[in-house]
């Protein structure tokens, strides 16, 4: 067997074993600790409130939508920071590049500015 594939094997091996020990951990926990249900300790808490009424509610895809453009904008800076880094590297075509990426994503925060996403009502 040749260095590089016993360097594999001995990875496979470590992986085995950490899959072994959490298992026989977890059913050796299963196995001592206390087992007490009742109706109290299934029931839904939420901070610190008392459910009551339906568990259904419906909520508005405003609030899905505002997360999913924070997460869009989270995700642009980071593609921005190594640019403004490097910026010498790059040269006019990096910024060429930046202005389309930056115009397409004001394309689509106009589009939802347009429609309403961000008023949070």
């Amino acid at each position: 067997m040749s260095d590089f594939l016993r360097e594999y094997l001995l990875v496979a091996i470590f992986g085995l074993m950490a899959f072994v020990l959490v298992g026989a951990f977890l059913g050796l926990a299963s196995l001592i600790r206390p087992d007490r249900p009742s109706a109290g300790k299934i029931e839904n808490y939420e901070s610190g409130v008392d459910p009551i009424g339906s568990m259904w509610s419906q909520s508005q895809i405003r609030y899905y939508i505002f997360a999913l453009l924070f997460v869009m904008f989270d995700v642009e800076a980071v593609f921005i920071f190594p640019w403004a880094v490097r910026l010498e590297a790059f040269g006019f075509f990096g910024l060429v590049e930046m202005v389309i990426f930056i115009f397409i994503l004001a394309l689509g925060l106009a589009y939802a500015w347009r429609k309403g996403v961000l008023r949070w009502a």
